[in-house]
């Protein structure tokens, strides 16, 4: 698929996005990989991250598939214009057992308004990847006034 990219800067704009979320730094993800239409996060292992068994926690599964289709819608947007995950479906397939994480994202669908896009998440367990999950989320592009503030 073409994806058109509208602003030039976008992966300096992206990559200081990713910097700027304190979600991402406080679970220790970095952003491994970026092109148009498509965002790569990795997670490496730590217990602080676990379930009661040990495996990677579906939570933290899910926050990295959907960062990683955010952060790959995100290369799309206009210059002025933010991402915003308006819904997203994860299915957890295998345990998240390994040394890291890896979730790529990839644009389904470009919009003028919403944005469609997947994630698989792999384990990198002993140098090899195992499916972990798959997601497919809905994102929206956001125009200055409408981001709102902190509270």
């Amino acid at each position: 698929m073409q994806i058109t990219i509208s602003d030039p800067a976008y992966a300096a704009r992206v990559r200081q996005a990713f910097e700027g979320q304190p979600y991402m730094h406080f679970i220790g993800a970095e952003m491994t990989g970026l092109s148009p239409g498509s965002c790569e996060i990795r997670l490496p292992y730590r217990p602080e991250l676990s379930q009661h068994d040990g495996f990677f926690h579906g939570g933290v599964i899910g926050a990295i598939a959907d960062n990683a289709c955010g952060f790959a819608s995100y290369t799309v947007a206009g210059a002025s214009q933010a991402i915003l995950t308006v819904e997203y479906k994860l299915n957890i397939v295998s345990p998240g057992i390994g040394e890291a994480l890896v979730a790529r994202g990839r644009i389904v669908k470009p919009g003028r308004r919403l944005v469609i896009a997947q994630a698989d998440v792999h384990a990198i367990r002993d140098g090899r990847e195992k499916l972990v999950a798959t997601s497919l989320s809905t994102l929206m592009l956001l125009d200055p006034e409408e981001r709102g503030t902190r509270a």
